[in-house]
């Protein structure tokens, strides 16, 4: 039986996402395959069944598992993304954090979209164009975006041609996956709406409209975010 580790100071949830990650990996649960239901994996781990849904969550915004409604929950992937090379891991408050992520990233992503404008190549742009498009359909179709979502917003440092602005990019990936994992799909029409925006522009080479763009849709999430906190502190 696998048994959560309740030492340190992580909370249950996390502990238990911790547990799961290790339980697919030495079993193993391939790519493709479905992990058991709630019932099999709380007794499986000794705790209850919203505590599996808390790490079942967790691991769905690392784009390790996938929820098909109606089938069951998938592994899609087994290269943990949260090797937390910031190590931000250690912030026990994830709202607090996510809220600072986005203080950092409307300092600098808003400039980095035109840097972009000016320096991507036109297959980049291509690239960009396609990327856009797949999150959307990904978003749309209920599955699991944020490996794209990464993808996308990686590709818009990249075009920067920046050498400095790459080694940014975990701060970037850190933000994107915690405001996934926090918001559970609270904005797909903003989400899709702004990225397609700052696709446009920076295919144009409006680095007004990029920069512009990039904050629009940083704000929402961070709107969102803000509103999240109050709730819990109301």
């Amino acid at each position: 039986m696998y048994s959560n580790n309740k030492k340190g100071k992580k909370s249950l949830g996390a502990q238990t996402e911790d547990e799961l990650m290790k339980y697919i990996l030495q079993e193993p649960i391939e790519l493709g395959q479905k992990i058991p239901n709630e019932y099999e994996l709380a007794e499986r781990f000794g705790v209850g069944r919203s505590t599996i849904r808390e790490a079942v969550k967790g691991l769905v915004s690392r784009g390790i598992l996938e929820v098909r409604r109606g089938s069951g929950t998938y592994v899609v992937n087994t290269n943990s993304v949260a090797e937390d090379p910031l190590g931000l891991g250690k912030f026990e408050d994830k709202y607090k954090m996510a809220l600072d992520l986005f203080e950092v990233r409307l300092m600098i992503e808003p400039e980095i979209a035109a840097l972009a404008c000016r320096n991507a190549s036109e297959q980049e742009l291509e690239k960009l164009k396609r990327l856009c498009d797949e999150t959307e359909q990904l978003y749309r179709g209920g599955h699991n975006h944020i490996g794209k979502d990464i993808e996308f917003h990686t590709c818009i440092a990249r075009c920067s041609k920046n050498q400095v602005v790459e080694t940014l990019v975990p701060v970037i990936n850190t933000a994107v996956y915690t405001f996934a994992n926090l918001t559970h799909r609270l904005l797909i029409e903003e989400t899709l709406e702004t990225h397609r925006a700052i696709t446009d522009a920076i295919c144009k080479r409006d680095s007004v409209g990029a920069r512009c763009a990039m904050m629009m849709h940083l704000t929402y999430n961070r709107q969102t975010i803000i509103k999240l906190l109050e709730d819990r502190e109301a």
